[in-house]
């Protein structure tokens, strides 16, 4: 192991928890932010067809990165790797307000999801390094906040960039609030590093990232670009096995794996991972196409989208504080049901919407997802970190991280090849009443007023109705995705933490793992 001591003598405590604040509100407000200015972005650069990657390639890149990173802050301290982070993620900010191409965009995107994978891990084991145990659970509530306030300002921020100033402004805001980020790390934080040799699993690494790389083109442009039996399709299925197999086999042999198998034998943290998993994925689809719904079907303005998809932010972090009092009452598993079924509830007025409901109805929705969101991610975080003893819970709580991320990544693609061959087939079937070309780029235009004035009536009316087809079916899938959730949550052991019972419960549980 690598010792990194802080001399917290000269470390100022509160300007480097401000600092490690604004460094992770960067990166929680990207993920929101640019959801409200997406139907924009399309609209001046085009590639429908390809957007979901705007988000998809964020993920990916982050989940990869997280753990290279963790193992990285041992080998050279936790100030020069979350520096190197936010310049990586504020390059990658720039250049994607510049972009004239949705491919070019998505390239961004990728060097903000590697800056990404720095700041979140890191900034948590910061605080973790300046802070005592008894202070920790008060500095985690100031670090929940941000996520739940980032939540809340990005669809905002994002419709306000859109609709008074230009779309690039989502991505160069992050300029001044990095910049503020590294200056607080590099004069206040200061580390004594005893440097040993430590092996970063480099293989693991590049294994998943070609793995989950090559199952994302596959959903993205599968049924699209190319048939689900051709060629390409069959290949990166292929390729999508082998590598997973042998990613699994290397994080076995591994001295210092990516992600520790071992871990997983906890009932607790199998079950959390594997639920924040599907919940990842129901969040970013709510994320990813609630705003195209209602700009693009709905003709509602960007502001509007972004109160509507904020109105998940608004129940998540609500949730959250009822979540974590709840525990102590009822136990993790009731908890937890309590946010399956909140999803579901979600999910059931997402499959009913209608461009005639209007944003109200889609809004109510939105909230149930985000108050589904809050009440079981909190009870997978509490749950694992409370099964496990301290000097393994770094590595369970990002295990679990890295799952939802992972989960984001999946989702984003595999409801984005559900959108893009759904839209196909209906736009294939209604050939002889447009008189435009047909493709699923062509949903471009109505994302944009002055190019649904452009296309006609009639023209507009048949794109909306397949993208409300379409988008249906993503929500079904979102359905699908909370049920199985719900079904995950009921495996999750029930403790009651005020009792005596349920703290032998925890100590016999513990022993046996």
């Amino acid at each position: 192991m690598v010792h990194t001591r802080l001399e917290t003598k000269k470390t100022n405590r509160p300007l480097v928890l401000a600092a490690v604040i604004l460094g992770m509100f960067m990166a929680a407000i990207e993920a929101t932010i640019v959801s409200t200015a997406t139907p924009s972005i399309v609209a001046d650069v085009g590639g429908f067809s390809l957007f979901t990657w705007v988000f998809s390639a964020f993920l990916l890149m982050q989940a990869v990165t997280i753990p290279i990173y963790g193992k990285l802050a041992d080998l050279f301290g936790r100030k020069s790797i979350f520096t190197i982070g936010v310049i990586i993620f504020l390059i990658g900010s720039i250049l994607c307000g510049f972009v004239k191409t949705m491919p070019m965009l998505i390239v961004f995107r990728s060097i903000q999801g590697i800056g990404a994978g720095a700041v979140q891990p890191i900034a948590t084991t910061i605080v973790g390094d300046i802070y005592t145990k008894e202070e920790r659970a008060k500095i985690q509530g100031y670090l929940a906040s941000v996520w739940g306030i980032s939540s809340v300002a990005g669809p905002m921020l994002g419709a306000l960039f859109v609709q008074y100033l230009y779309w690039g402004w989502v991505f160069w805001i992050n300029v001044p609030i990095g910049i503020l980020a590294i200056i607080g790390i590099v004069n206040y934080l200061h580390e004594d590093i005893e440097q040993k040799k430590h092996n970063i699993d480099y293989l693991g690494s590049s294994l998943l990232f070609i793995s989950v790389s090559s199952l994302m083109i596959l959903l993205i442009q599968g049924g699209v670009s190319w048939s689900w039996i051709s060629s390409p399709s069959l290949g990166l299925m292929a390729l999508f096995l082998i590598t997973f197999v042998f990613f699994f086999w290397q994080e076995t042999r591994a001295s210092e794996p990516m992600m520790p198998l071992g871990i997983w034998k906890n009932r607790i943290i199998a079950v959390a991972n594997i639920g924040s998993l599907t919940t990842g994925a129901i969040m970013i689809g709510v994320s990813t196409f609630l705003p195209t719904f209602v700009q693009g079907v709905m003709e509602r303005s960007p502001i509007v989208a972004g109160i509507t998809l904020g109105m998940m932010s608004i129940g998540w972090p609500i949730s959250s504080t009822i979540a974590g009092r709840l525990m102590i009452k009822i136990g993790y598993l009731r908890t937890a049901i309590i946010g399956g079924i909140n999803l579901i509830i979600g999910s059931i007025f997402f499959i009913t919407l209608t461009p005639k409901l209007g944003p109200v109805w889609a809004g109510v929705g939105s909230f149930f997802i985000g108050s589904g969101m809050g009440f079981a991610t909190t009870t997978f975080i509490v749950s694992i970190q409370s099964s496990v003893e301290w000097k393994v819970r770094g590595v369970a709580t990002a295990s679990n991280m890295f799952m939802r991320i992972l989960g984001n990544t999946i989702g984003a693609s595999l409801m984005g090849a559900i959108l893009n061959t759904r839209l196909q087939a209906f736009l294939d079937q209604k050939t002889d009443a447009l008189d435009i070309s047909v493709d699923v780029n062509v949903t471009n235009s109505i994302l944009d007023p002055e190019s649904r004035r452009i296309l006609g009536e009639e023209t507009v009316k048949l794109i909306q109705e397949g993208l409300t087809l379409s988008l249906q079916s993503v929500y079904w899938s979102l359905l699908v995705l909370a049920i199985i959730s719900l079904i995950i949550i009921t495996f999750l052991p029930h403790f009651e933490r005020n009792t005596k019972s349920g703290v032998k419960k925890m100590k016999k549980f513990k022993k046996g793992n």
